[in-house]
């Protein structure tokens, strides 16, 4: 019960395939109470998936490049809970006809600047309507791929998950007088309906499920949902600006 007595909002959830379906249903298994986000014509998707946790949620309505559902959702947590002890950030969006697929020259700035603002940018969207609830502290988690090397086809995302990190760690900064936690999981490929999106996502698999140390299971996103779980509780409070892999192992071998 390492999430006994905490409130936490979860965002991202759209299939029971998506990790942050993950982290929804292992938190409440570890004790958590937990609201989630959608919004436009997917919210009836997550409002479906939802019923299939252990104890179906509420799914509030948040558009992260709406400052004005940025507010209205501190309000509504504000008078349903009066706190928020944790939140997780699972928001990422970039066109996969021009932003991604291997040609990173191709992405108009029109594209760009939308897949940065929802995929970066939102992480503090997502700060904003937390950090007002999180008066005792707290712990924000986002979901990351390790930014540090160009990835076949992932182009403008992978961009913008390097600024999503770096974003964190100034978050990190900033936050840490007030008691609040930032950190990252930087997952490896998983079979969402997110990654099926990406055009030549299979260029991922094969090589990760070979070269991964521990090996690597495609469509199991628990351990992530675990180390996210982790991070939200109160098992590493001295631990912020930090990026956890959970991918196997690969990110510490080479060819």
């Amino acid at each position: 019960m390492l999430l006994e007595g905490k409130k936490l909002l979860i965002t991202g959830v759209l299939t029971d395939d998506s990790i942050a379906f993950g982290v929804a249903k292992l938190a409440q298994e570890q004790g958590a109470e937990i609201v989630l986000t959608s919004f436009g014509r997917v919210q009836r998707l997550t409002e479906r998936v939802a019923r299939k946790l252990p104890s179906p949620p509420d799914v509030l309505e948040l558009d992260v490049t709406d400052p004005a559902h940025v507010a209205a959702l501190t309000e509504e947590l504000r008078s349903r809970w009066g706190r928020l002890d944790g939140a997780l950030h699972a928001i990422a969006n970039a066109n996969p006809e021009t932003c991604l697929g291997g040609d990173i020259r191709k992405a108009p700035w029109e594209d760009v600047s939308a897949a940065l603002h929802i995929s970066t940018y939102s992480f503090k969207a997502l700060a904003d309507v937390a950090v007002p609830l999180m008066a005792d502290g707290g712990s924000i988690v986002g979901l990351d791929f390790d930014a540090r090397l160009a990835w076949p086809v992932y182009d403008w995302m992978g961009v913008a998950k390097a600024a999503l990190e770096s974003t964190s760690r100034y978050l990190a900064r900033d936050l840490g007088p007030l008691g609040i936690r930032v950190n990252l999981v930087a997952a490896g490929p998983l079979r969402t309906m997110s990654a099926k999106s990406i055009p030549g996502f299979s260029a991922f698999e094969d090589v990760w499920t070979e070269r991964a140390p521990l090996g690597w299971d495609l469509r199991d996103t628990e351990p992530v949902a675990k180390a996210c779980v982790a991070l939200l509780s109160d098992w590493f409070p001295a631990t912020s600006g930090e990026i956890v892999h959970v991918d196997g192992g690969f990110h510490a071998v080479g060819a």
